[in-house]
């Protein structure tokens, strides 16, 4: 026994209970707490006997009017939870507030959610919320849904307008692709429908709300899925000769044990499990979904935050910069096309634009319009993003967890949805390159972290570019000689080298789509010289950042840094340094110098 007498045994549903506000919501979840006996010992009749002292009537709605700004305000603020059951499981109740303003809590407690319950009072009929929350629950890939029509005894317990309700909402719902599994007539205050049917209700041959949550059927358990272990930090001990990289994050499926084969998305680079690491507890061989864990790896290969686990053999997440969305926006100001936002999936973290809106669906009427260039308080919106960079995510038909975002602008969250699509873009085919390039790499016994130790330095790539004739390959060669002069393995390799060496092929035909091709050939031969543990510096023309977002496709993102020569930047790059002036090269040297002490590619003498 347990919590609230509690059966733990037994298996467990999370079920949120959303709805407009004063439709009924607390009083539902009340009824349901009283008539399964799932309340303390005493804890009704105490209740009972405070509202008497206080002059109020008794509501069952008090039941879980716990937090104080809600008993000021009488409405729901946060998402309070409770619990109870039924003689088939136990049920942790998410209460979500139904207010306008507090939408974001309302998403926040749903999202936790495997089943809803959606109030619409009888007397009111359908609102604007009802229609925005049942919109948010099926975003949310919550399926399992059943609608209370509550407070029948103020109509009468009238047939018609029950069935005008289902009509009403049953054609808003279809319009948006969602499908309740059941309509329910009740009576919160009376009791009528909630756990116990009623002659009240005689006209009425469906379940009641207990037992409408007792048909459903649990989703496969989490553990089953495939491994999912978004990558929250990266720790490394140099102390006390202790060399460890331990990958720090949660699962949020599947499960891992020492010796599987792992890969991390969307780098595709792999491993090994060698050990799993625990914190003043006995040493475990494998971890389960829910679990914060650290482990290290057989081969100590460079992982970033952000990056996506999954076992080797398991269904990859997928791994694009273009994602085709259904999103809800929170912001008093409109999201916008053209303006750089913050897209938070998991624990990847990119800049972020709307690249096309499909349709909006207006806060004020909720009917689709196809013409919006905008998307304004409220609504919501199916589009599809373009990001700095790619990031590896699931598609909320095949696993919601990972494929929930938020949006942030100006350090505040103001909109967030799940991806629907993982859009093709067009570096695709280069990743795929670099994942069979992974898979078919074949391995010495000394790693690119076992080189870091022994050279003193972090393997990198240091890109000039710039306009002709600023400067790059002087400031390229005085680079070069000043590092190789302080003890670092550092090489020096022009494009024009590649262009009509290894490229030469492409030079000579003019193939279709050269240059794409001469920028992922530059970026393989690099790859073997970061390899191999040395500092690369490369020179080339006006690179856009096309060209470089292949370079960073090729080869890990945090391994390029961008130097741009020239009095003025001609193209969309993003750069660490700007020179401007020819004669400010020596400067330069020590300016990329202190950018690689920074960053950790070389140490401070």
């Amino acid at each position: 026994m347990a919590q609230n007498g509690m059966d733990l045994s037994k298996e467990q549903m999370h079920v949120v209970v959303v709805g407009h506000v004063d439709h009924g919501k607390s009083t539902i979840i009340g009824r349901l707490l009283a008539d399964t006996n799932s309340l303390p010992k005493g804890k009704l009749e105490a209740i009972k006997e405070k509202a008497l002292k206080s002059g109020k009537p008794f509501e069952l709605a008090y039941l879980i009017d716990a937090l104080k700004d809600e008993q000021a305000q009488s409405i729901t603020i946060d998402s309070a939870r409770v619990f109870f059951q039924s003689s088939k499981r136990n049920y942790i109740i998410i209460d979500a507030p139904g207010h306008i303003e507090f939408i974001k809590n309302m998403v926040t407690g749903a999202s936790h959610a495997e089943a809803a319950i959606l109030v619409i009072d009888a007397e009111e009929g359908v609102q604007e919320n009802s229609r925005r929350h049942g919109y948010l629950l099926g975003m949310l890939g919550i399926k399992k849904i059943v609608v209370v029509v509550n407070k029948m005894d103020l109509v009468d317990y009238n047939e018609e307008i029950f069935n005008a309700i289902v009509t009403e909402y049953s054609q808003y719902l279809a319009g948006l692709g969602i499908q309740p599994m059941y309509y329910i007539p009740v009576s919160g205050r009376e009791g009528d429908g909630v756990v116990n049917p009623t002659s009240n209700l005689a006209w009425y041959s469906g379940p009641t709300v207990l037992n409408a949550l007792d048909l459903f059927n649990k989703e496969k358990p989490l553990v089953d899925l495939p491994l999912r272990i978004p990558v929250q930090d990266v720790y490394k001990f140099n102390s006390y000769g202790d060399n460890r990289r331990i990958i720090a994050g949660s699962i949020a499926s599947g499960q891992v044990k020492v010796g599987d084969e792992i890969v991390f998305y969307p780098s595709g680079k792999r491993t090994k499990v060698k050990t799993i690491e625990t914190f003043n507890a006995p040493k475990v061989t494998n971890s389960l979904t829910g679990q914060s864990i650290g482990f290290t790896m057989v081969e100590q290969i460079y992982v970033n935050r952000g990056q996506i686990a999954t076992r080797v053999g398991d269904t990859p997440p997928f791994v694009s910069s273009r994602l085709r969305v259904s999103l809800f926006w929170l912001g008093k100001q409109p999201l916008i096309m053209g303006k750089d936002y913050i897209f938070k999936l998991g624990t990847s973290h990119e800049k972020v634009r709307v690249d096309a809106i499909h349709k909006v669906i207006d806060a004020s009427d909720y009917k689709n319009q196809n013409d919006r260039t905008e998307i304004g308080h409220h609504d919501v919106a199916e589009v599809t993003f373009k990001l700095a960079h790619p990031i590896a995510f699931d598609t909320s038909e095949v696993f919601p967890e990972t494929s929930r975002f938020v949006l942030v602008d100006d350090y505040e969250i103001r909109g967030g949805g799940i991806v629907l699509e993982a859009v093709t873009d067009e570096d695709a085919q280069i990743r795929e390159d670099v994942y069979t390039r992974n898979l078919k790499w074949i391995p010495t016994d000394v790693t690119m972290a076992h080189r870091a130790e022994m050279y003193n330095q972090r393997a990198s790539i240091v890109v000039i570019t710039g306009t002709r004739h600023a400067g790059r390959k002087t400031l390229a060669r005085k680079l070069e000689k000043q590092m190789f002069n302080d003890g670092k393995l550092v090489y020096y390799l022009g494009i024009g080298s590649l262009l009509y060496g290894v490229n030469a092929d492409l030079k000579r035909h003019d193939a279709p789509g050269g240059w794409r091709e001469h920028i992922r050939r530059f970026a393989e031969v690099a790859h073997l010289f970061l390899d191999a543990g040395l500092i690369l510096i490369v020179t080339a023309i006006e690179l856009t950042q096309e060209d470089l977002d292949i370079l960073k496709t090729v080869i890990e993102k945090d391994m390029v840094h961008v130097i741009w020569v020239g009095g003025k930047v001609t193209t969309n790059i993003e750069y660490d340094i700007h020179l401007k002036n020819r004669e400010s090269l020596d400067e330069g040297v020590v300016m990329v110098k202190h950018l690689l002490q920074q960053r950790g590619v070389v140490f401070k003498p």
